[in-house]
């Protein structure tokens, strides 16, 4: 049986398991994707840890994704892995700013961290975990950094001064040009000029 026939039948059976907890599913690049309602991420995720069919015990990493344009603004995706069965699975839930979405540490205890960082970057909340504060940015720090319409500048962050010995509050400035790719070669009409170009004219 090739891997896109085993995924397939992985699909079927967690769909036929979670029918209702289910908004659907589709295998790309190999790997599963299941896309699931927000309000029942526990048992999904609880299912895919104790089924034997699945023993998803590894619980990889947590991140969020921003679609500012949406109502539903962030995507919430979770990875999971079974060395038992030596698959892995994406499980992809959607929610907003306000609503929050309920905490899995008690399934995976690894999920603190990961869903204080993606409270910390994208300001996503989650109802019953047991220490929801940033993790990554500075005390009394706004915002979420990696929120598509976080400001470049205007914040204030704490720094170490040699020279003062002594913490110092300084302006965070974000390089713009470090932040606006425009994702072509230079090869191919970039309209910047790369270290190096001279040398290359030289010759020419």
């Amino acid at each position: 049986m090739s891997k896109t026939d085993t995924l397939k039948e992985l699909a079927g059976h967690i769909e036929s398991a979670l029918d209702e907890h289910v908004r659907g599913w589709e295998i790309a690049h190999g790997e599963l994707t299941v896309t699931i309602h927000r309000d029942r991420v526990v048992k999904v995720m609880g299912f895919l840890r104790d089924d034997p069919a699945c023993r998803f015990t590894t619980l990889v990493d947590i991140c969020g994704v921003d679609w500012p344009q949406r109502s539903d603004r962030f995507d919430v995706v979770y990875h999971l892995l079974s060395m038992h069965h030596n698959h892995r699975v994406r499980v992809i839930l959607a929610t907003d700013e306000d609503t929050p979405v309920e905490s899995i540490v008690s399934l995976y205890p690894a999920a603190n961290w990961f869903e204080r960082e993606a409270f910390d970057m994208y300001g996503i909340l989650f109802d019953n975990h047991p220490d929801l504060r940033r993790i990554l940015t500075d005390y009394g720090f706004h915002g979420h950094p990696l929120r598509k319409d976080f400001p470049l500048t205007g914040f204030t962050q704490m720094v170490y001064d040699e020279a003062q010995k002594r913490v110092v509050y300084e302006p965070v400035s974000l390089v713009q040009e470090y932040r606006d790719f425009d994702f072509l070669s230079p090869w191919e009409g970039a309209k910047y000029v790369l270290p190096g170009d001279e040398k290359a004219e030289g010759k020419a």
